[in-house]
């Protein structure tokens, strides 16, 4: 059996008598086809089935109504949760997304911004993968004119709009909040210091101690990578010590929740001998027997916002380079793994 041939605008305007540019005009809606005949060859396109060619179209245009979204991962909450912002900004304007993970590979990342400049998208939405330290792919995104969008994770590049949460104060207030516990030994299980954001919510750990006049221990810092196993390895670290922690402030959710478990393997009460705190505060985190304390990232919001920059930067000039450094207030959202002075 033969492929059914896809239909063309030479088929429509043979079938009602007019011109092909006559057709590809109508169906472009340009005003100087009369309405009558704009509707009929709209309502013979689709009586035909006429698809239309989008990449064709795109090539014409210079506008495919398509955007790229890079992430390290689609499968963790914070990220999908971002794209759901973005795609309920865009959605309503007409664009379509594409969604791809680099899973923490610069090769990926580079192969990926290459498909997308390949199919001509309107814009690239990106998350920096742990490993990109090297920018020459990025900026390859601003030499062929398309706009650029960084969300929660990003680089500083001259022209390149960025939406991301203030991470310090996250950490600050995080790390501040421990303290208003009574606790004066707090450990920081913190992110991979190749990325900004798990720096900079180290510099707010360190400043609250610093304010609250509590000393720094360099034993109770562990960098590590956001996994469970990571977290109650990190506990196991800090139970090697003869002065142990009385809190511990987690860079990410997921390492407090392998700390919690680690520390109920070893019977501490937590909060009563261990506060803790995680951050993005993941769905999971109040769903536990014992829900986590965490820092809120308002994925959702991030996601609105960095389309709302995009959207505004299409509506520019093109000689103008529109560039918006968007940063979010963080919320601690205060549970039960800390709460030693609330009643919840």
């Amino acid at each position: 059996m033969n492929q059914k041939q896809k239909v063309t605008i030479y088929d429509i305007s043979k079938k009602i008598n007019v011109s092909a540019a006559t057709v590809s005009r109508a169906l472009n809606n340009n005003p100087k086809i009369s309405l009558k005949t704009r509707e009929l060859v709209m309502k013979t396109a689709k009586e035909m089935n006429y698809k239309q060619n989008h990449l064709a179209k795109a090539l014409k245009s210079g506008k495919s109504n398509n955007v790229g979204i890079i992430v390290p991962f689609i499968n963790h909450s914070f990220f999908s949760s971002v794209i759901r912002g973005i795609e309920e900004e865009l959605t309503p304007n007409g664009f379509h997304v594409i969604i791809c993970q680099t899973h923490e590979k610069i090769d990926n990342e580079m192969d990926q911004i290459d498909a997308l400049l390949n199919i001509q998208v309107d814009g690239i939405f990106m998350s920096v993968s742990k490993t990109t330290k090297n920018t020459n792919h990025i900026k390859k995104i601003l030499e062929e004119g398309t706009p650029i969008v960084f969300f929660d994770r990003k680089k500083d590049i001259k022209g390149v709009s960025s939406v991301t949460i203030d991470d310090f104060k996250g950490g600050y207030i995080a790390t501040e909040h421990l303290i208003l516990q009574g606790c004066k030994r707090i450990a920081h299980l913190a992110g991979d210091f190749n990325l900004e954001i798990y720096q900079n919510r180290y510099q707010g750990y360190l400043a609250a101690l610093k304010a609250h006049d509590l000393d720094f221990n360099s034993n109770y810092i562990i960098e590590t990578n956001s996994k469970v196993e990571n977290g109650a390895s990190g506990v196991s670290k800090l139970w090697e010590l003869d002065e142990k922690p009385d809190a511990i402030f987690s860079a990410g959710d997921y390492t407090a929740l392998g700390a919690i478990q680690e520390l109920k393997r070893r019977q501490v009460r937590i909060p009563q001998d261990v506060c803790v705190v995680g951050f993005s505060n993941e769905p999971f985190t109040k769903y536990m027997e014992l829900p986590i304390t965490s820092v809120d990232q308002t994925p959702v919001t991030m996601g609105k916002i960095a389309a709302q920059v995009f959207l505004e930067q299409i509506k520019g000039s093109q000689t103008i380079t529109i560039e918006k450094k968007v940063v979010l207030t963080p919320e601690l959202y205060i549970r039960n793994s800390s709460a030693r002075n609330l009643t919840l």
